[in-house]
């Protein structure tokens, strides 16, 4: 399975960036997944972010809600996160994967979020 971030990039401080994700691979099954999208800072873990589940519920950390908005579409196999009122300390490389760690897929890039000052 491969997941490919995309959509990242440098904005300014109120700026709007959407992220995508998209999963690929033999004999997936992208509708009963589980996805989150996370984020890893420079000397920082790799952190969840937004999850959502087979049945559209999200979650998101606090730092992020109502800022944040991830969805999907199961046609096309990928997940969305739209950042909006972004601030420098969203800067991160952001990576989608399942929301569980006991069945993560093997990372993907990532992608880079810069958010200037």
């Amino acid at each position: 399975v491969q997941l490919v971030e995309s959509g990242g990039g440098l904005v300014q401080s109120g700026g709007s960036l959407r992220l995508s994700c998209t999963v690929s691979g033999p004999e997936i099954t992208f509708t009963i997944y589980d996805m989150a999208w996370y984020r890893e800072a420079p000397g920082r873990q790799r952190d969840l972010v937004a999850s959502i589940t087979y049945r559209g519920d999200t979650t998101y950390i606090e730092s992020v809600q109502g800022r944040f908005t991830i969805s999907r579409d199961n046609a096309k196999n990928t997940v969305y996160l739209q950042m909006n009122s972004l601030k420098p300390e969203d800067t991160a490389v952001y990576y989608c994967n399942r929301k569980y760690s006991r069945l993560y897929f093997d990372w993907g890039q990532g992608t880079q979020v810069t958010v200037s000052a």
